[in-house]
C-alpha cells in the first residue's frame, strides 16, 4: 500500500505528518518510532518548505523476509518529478521503520512505557500544532482577503477623494467666475443706473451754472478727484490762445477726449497726449462738451484714483456728451428768455397820471420753464377822456408769445382810437385774432373809467373775474357773464358789465399767474386775493398804492412755483377823488 501527500505550505506539512503518525500507529509501529519518525520527517519538510516548490511525501507499507513489516516515508521533489521523462522524482529524504511484530520491536520495561507516553504526549502536540497552523493558514487567508479588499476600497476612496477634490475645485473655479460675472454686472447697472440718474439732474435745470455744479457733484469724488468746465464764449482767439493744458486745447480742436499723462492710457475712445505742464503728475482726462452743432466747451478730470478703468472712460465721455446737450439746452433757454422778458418789458406801457384815478402796476416774469411772453397789461386815453386799463394773457409761452401780445395790445390801441365799449373793443380783438392766428387764443378784461361819471364799465372774454373793494373793506368779484377766450373758432359779441363807484373804491385786475395753483385750481386763489385785499386801509391805498401793491403780492405769491407770468393792476380811486379833480395839477405816479 502506497499512500501520497503533495506539500507546498506548512499546513500541507502538518497535515502530512499527522497522518503519517496515525498510519504508523495504525500498523503497529512502536511510540518511539512513530516519535523518530514524524520527528525527522518534521524536519525534513522544514528544510524543503525553506527551498519552496511542491514536495511528494510518499508512505509505503512493505514486507522483507522472513516476513518483518517495514514502513517506509519517502520524501521527493515534485517539480523534479515532474521534469523527468519517467515522472519520478529523485528521492531527497527517505526513512523506514519497523511494524508490529518486526525485529525492531522490543519490550523494555517501565522505561518503555514512559518513553511511549513522552512519544503519545510529542504526537498529541503535534496534532495541536497542527490543527493550530491549519487555523493559522486559514485565517492568514481571510486576512489576505481583506486586505485584498482593504487596498481595493483604499484604491477606490483615493479615486473619490480625487474626483471630489477635482469636483470641488471645479465648484470653486465656477463660484469665482460667478463672483466675478455678477460682481461685473452689478457694476454695470450701479454705471447704467448712475448714468441714467445723473441724465435726469442734469436735464431738469434750465440754468447752465446750476447743470455745471451738478455735474461737478456727481462726478466728484467717486469717478472724478476734481472737475474742471472750461466754456467757450465764442471768441475762437480765446478758445485757442486761453491758458488751459494743452490737452483740453486739442481736445477742443479736434472734437476727441484726449488722456494726458506720462504712460499711455490706452482708453477707448480717447487719444493719448504727453503729459502737459500744470499738471506732470496727475493724469488728465479732457473730453469735448459737444452737441449736434459745435462744440461748446472742455470737461477737465483728475482721476479718483492712479487711474480710470475702461468702463468708467465709457460711462464719462456718455456722460458728458449728456451734460454738454443739457448745457446748451439751457443756454439757448436762458437766451431766448432774456429776449422775450427784454421785449415782454419793453412793450409794458407807462401807466398814464390822472387826477383822483391811482394806477399801480407789477409785472413778474416766470423763473422756472419758457414760460414768459404771454401776459400783458395796458392803460391808455380815449378820445373822449375815458381811461381804458386792460390786462390780458396770450397761450403759449416765449418769444412767440411776446410777439403775438405786442400785436394784441398795438391791434387794441386802434380800435380804440375810434372809441367803443370794453366789450365791443373785445368783440373787435375776438375777431382779428381768430383771423390773425387760428391755432393762438387769449384772455382779456377791460375796464373803462370816464372822469365825469362814476360808473366802471367792464367786460370780461375768458379771463380770472375782477376784484372790487369798496370803501368800507368789503370785497366783491365781479363774475358775470363773461364771453369766451378771444381767438376761438366761434362768433360772439361780448357784453358790457357796469357797476357803481365811489371814491375809495379799488379794482384789482390780475393774470392767472397769481391765483392759480395746479394742485387747487383758481378758485380758491381768487378768494386769498379777495381776502387779502380787503385787509387794506383806505388811507393806506390813498398814500402809496405801489406799496399796497408790493404788499399784496408778497402773501399770495409765497406758495407760487413761479412757473407762470404774473401781472398785477390795481386802480384805486382816491377818497378825495371829487377835490383831486377839480385841481388842475394832475397827481404823477
Amino acid at each position: 500500500m502506497i499512500r501520497t501527500w503533495h506539500i507546498s505550505t506548512v499546513p500541507d506539512a502538518a497535515r502530512a505528518r499527522v497522518d503519517t503518525a496515525r498510519l504508523a500507529a495504525a500498523h503497529g509501529v512502536s511510540a518511539m518510532e512513530r516519535t523518530r519518525l514524524t520527528a525527522a520527517l518534521s524536519a525534513q519538510l522544514r528544510q524543503c518548505l525553506t527551498r519552496g516548490g511542491t514536495w511528494r511525501l510518499e508512505l509505503e507499507t512493505a514486507t522483507e523476509p522472513p516476513g518483518d513489516a517495514l514502513l517506509r516515508a519517502v520524501v521527493t521533489s515534485a517539480d523534479d518529478a515532474d521534469a523527468n521523462a519517467d515522472g519520478e522524482g529523485r528521492p531527497t529524504w527517505h526513512m523506514t521503520v519497523a511494524c508490529a511484530g518486526g525485529a525492531r520491536t522490543t519490550d523494555a520495561g517501565p522505561a518503555a512505557d514512559d518513553q511511549e507516553t513522552l512519544a503519545e504526549a510529542l504526537l498529541g502536540a503535534d496534532e495541536d500544532t497542527a490543527l493550530v497552523l491549519e487555523r493559522l493558514g486559514e485565517q492568514e487567508d481571510l486576512v489576505t482577503f481583506h486586505r485584498e479588499e482593504l487596498d481595493q476600497t483604499n484604491q477606490g476612496v483615493l479615486a473619490l477623494h480625487a474626483e471630489l477634490d477635482a469636483a470641488g475645485r471645479s465648484q470653486r473655479d465656477l463660484l469665482v467666475a460667478e463672483r466675478k460675472a455678477r460682481s461685473e454686472a452689478e457694476t454695470a447697472r450701479r454705471r447704467l443706473t448712475f448714468l441714467a440718474d445723473a441724465s435726469a439732474v442734469l436735464t431738469a435745470s434750465l440754468n447752465h451754472d446750476e447743470v455745471i455744479r451738478r455735474l461737478e457733484s456727481l462726478l466728484v469724488p467717486e469717478y472724478a478727484g476734481s472737475v474742471d468746465v472750461w466754456l467757450f464764449d465764442g471768441d475762437e482767439e480765446e478758445r485757442v490762445n486761453a491758458p488751459r493744458p494743452a490737452a483740453a486745447l486739442v481736445a477742443a480742436r479736434t472734437g476727441r477726449p484726449q488722456y494726458a499723462a506720462d504712460h499711455p492710457g490706452d482708453l477707448p475712445g480717447v487719444d493719448d497726449h504727453p503729459s502737459t505742464t500744470p499738471l506732470p503728475a496727475a493724469p488728465l482726462l479732457c473730453i469735448p462738451l459737444g452737441t449736434r452743432r459745435d462744440a461748446q466747451g472742455v470737461l477737465i478730470l483728475t482721476p479718483p484714483a492712479a487711474r480710470w478703468g475702461s468702463d468708467d472712460v465709457v460711462m464719462l465721455i456718455e456722460l458728458t456728451r449728456r451734460a454738454g446737450v443739457a448745457i446748451d439746452n439751457a443756454r439757448r433757454f436762458e437766451h431766448n428768455r432774456d429776449i422775450a422778458e427784454t421785449l415782454q418789458r419793453a412793450l409794458l406801457t407807462e401807466l398814464p397820471t390822472t387826477p383822483g384815478l391811482h394806477l399801480a402796476a407789477r409785472y413778474l416774469p416766470a423763473t422756472h420753464g419758457l414760460n414768459i411772453g404771454g401776459d400783458w397789461y395796458d392803460a391808455f386815453r380815449q378820445p373822449d377822456g375815458s381811461l381804458i386799463t386792460v390786462i390780458g394773457d396770450v397761450t403759449g409761452h416765449g418769444l412767440h408769445a411776446a410777439v403775438m401780445m405786442s400785436q394784441l395790445r398795438t391791434a387794441l390801441r386802434a380800435y380804440a382810437v375810434d372809441g367803443g365799449t370794453p366789450g365791443q373793443l373785445l368783440t373787435k380783438l375776438h375777431i382779428f385774432l381768430h383771423h390773425l392766428q387760428p391755432d393762438l387764443y387769449a384772455t382779456a378784461v377791460i375796464a373803462r373809467f370816464h372822469p365825469d361819471d362814476p360808473t366802471l364799465t367792464w367786460a370780461a372774454a375768458g379771463h380770472p373775474p375782477p376784484v372790487l373793494r369798496t370803501p368800507d373793506g368789503q370785497v366783491r368779484t365781479l363774475d358775470a357773464k363773461p364771453g369766451a377766450m378771444l381767438g376761438i373758432p366761434l362768433q360772439q359779441v361780448i357784453q358790457d358789465h357796469t357797476v357803481t363807484l365811489t371814491p375809495g373804491s379799488t379794482l384789482a385786475l390780475y393774470t392767472d399767474g397769481l391765483v392759480e395753483r395746479r394742485a387747487q385750481g383758481i378758485d380758491p386763489g381768487i378768494e386769498r386775493l379777495a381776502a387779502a385785499l380787503g385787509t387794506f386801509r383806505s388811507a393806506d391805498l390813498d398814500a402809496d398804492l405801489d406799496a399796497s401793491a408790493d404788499s399784496l403780492l408778497h402773501p399770495l405769491l409765497a406758495d407760487s412755483e413761479r412757473d407762470d407770468d404774473v401781472c398785477l393792476l390795481l386802480c384805486h380811486l382816491h377818497s378825495r377823488a371829487a377835490e383831486l379833480a377839480r385841481t388842475p395839477t394832475k397827481l404823477a405816479f
